[in-house]
């Protein structure tokens, strides 16, 4: 109970996975526009759709197919008529198409019925519960169970610890798990991109998203819808970005929730604290080089020639009492005693090709010369 409290306080969960918080931001907008939209959202045109469908690299495959693998293996077993029973019921009619998970629940109860090695698998997925640490199951490597068995108890148990969060012992689980040889290799695909793009394995993220949609018109909806969500949130991302170093401590936080507190952790709070360092020596080294551009800009200025000498260098000195060496200007009375409209037009005129602060200066000297005159 409490460690589903502590699923909840995390985040939110859509068909078993526990989304993280740039997806489950990508998942509110995609419901809006799915609202808006009535399923325009992420569907493909028909004609680009069927070409890729061409190309796909794996198929889906039918109730009948699997049944018929199932009844090659049971054929290989003696089964008392109770155990023959039992399997019946599972399967009423083999005609009538399953959903995928539905068909890897089936064969997954089947081969309980058949294989003790299934039914330990199968009785610690159904009682599981605040789920920890990932069991080990002697059927999912047991060499002498065919290929065909120990892909889907892979398949089974992978889902399952993905389902709680168990994100690495999932992708581990699924590692070598081929599509053509599971019941259900949708959810082979989705699982294992829901993995790589909850511990940020970029590329193995896109290449799983990208095999999945290869066949999106048979997929569940909400597997296509998650599977665009993830290639366009995990596409962008930069390596040594603010987003991947957000996304390292988020899952930091998860693995610390889940008691996680090893060495997986530790080299990736070292990875956050390096990637930080870098960023902030980046950010400080273009601090430094715009102060020394800014430094270069004010040093060239100061060696420029001014465009206006007298307003540059002499502005707030030239208001002065007016006073200058007398000259010698000739015998001729009233200078400076100009009348006043002519007087008033030389200041303007002054005042007009200088600049404003010299016109006190200018007309206090005109004043004393018209007092004193020429001496």
């Amino acid at each position: 109970m409490a460690h589903a409290k502590a699923q909840r306080r995390r985040g939110w969960e859509l068909d078993g996975v526990w989304l993280s918080a740039p997806l489950r931001l990508c998942v509110r907008f995609f419901l809006i526009l799915s609202a808006i939209a009535q399923g325009f959202v992420f569907i493909p045109a028909t004609a680009a759709q069927d070409e890729l469908e061409k190309r796909a690299t794996w198929s889906i495959p039918t109730t009948a197919e699997i049944k018929a693998r199932l009844d090659d293996y049971i054929a290989t077993k003696k089964l008392d008529e109770a155990a023959k029973l039992k399997i019946e019921a599972l399967w009423p009619d083999d005609a009538h198409p399953l959903d995928g998970g539905e068909l890897l629940d089936r064969l997954a109860a089947s081969l309980a019925v058949v294989e003790p090695k299934a039914a330990e698998v199968v009785t610690a997925v159904r009682n599981s519960s605040g789920l920890l640490a990932a069991p080990e199951f002697d059927g999912l490597t047991d060499e002498s169970l065919p290929a065909f068995i120990r892909d889907n108890l892979r398949l089974f148990v992978g889902r399952w610890l993905a389902q709680h969060d168990l994100v690495d012992e999932s992708l581990e689980v699924l590692k070598d798990v081929k599509p053509h040889n599971v019941t259900d290799p949708a959810t082979l695909l989705f699982y294992q991109a829901v993995g790589h793009h909850r511990v940020l394995k970029k590329d193995e993220c896109l290449a799983a998203v990208s095999k999945l949609l290869e066949r999106e018109s048979e997929l569940p909806r909400r597997y296509a819808t998650l599977a665009h969500l993830m290639e366009a949130d995990i596409k962008p991302l930069k390596e040594d970005s603010l987003d991947e170093i957000a996304r390292l401590m988020d899952d930091i936080r998860r693995r610390l929730a889940l008691a996680r507190a090893g060495k997986v952790v530790r080299d990736e709070e070292d990875s956050v604290i390096a990637k930080l360092e870098k960023m902030i020596d980046g950010l400080e080294q273009q601090r430094q080089m715009r102060q020394m551009q800014k430094q270069q800009a004010k040093s060239r200025n100061s060696r420029r020639p001014p465009d206006s000498p007298m307003q540059d260098s002499q502005r707030a000195e030239l208001k002065g009492a007016g006073e200058v060496d007398p000259k010698n200007i000739g015998k001729r009375d009233g200078w400076g005693n100009l009348p006043p409209k002519e007087r008033q037009e030389v200041l303007q005129q002054i005042g007009r090709e200088l600049p404003a602060h010299f016109r006190e200066t200018i007309e206090e000297y005109f004043k004393r010369l018209a007092q004193d005159g020429v001496k």
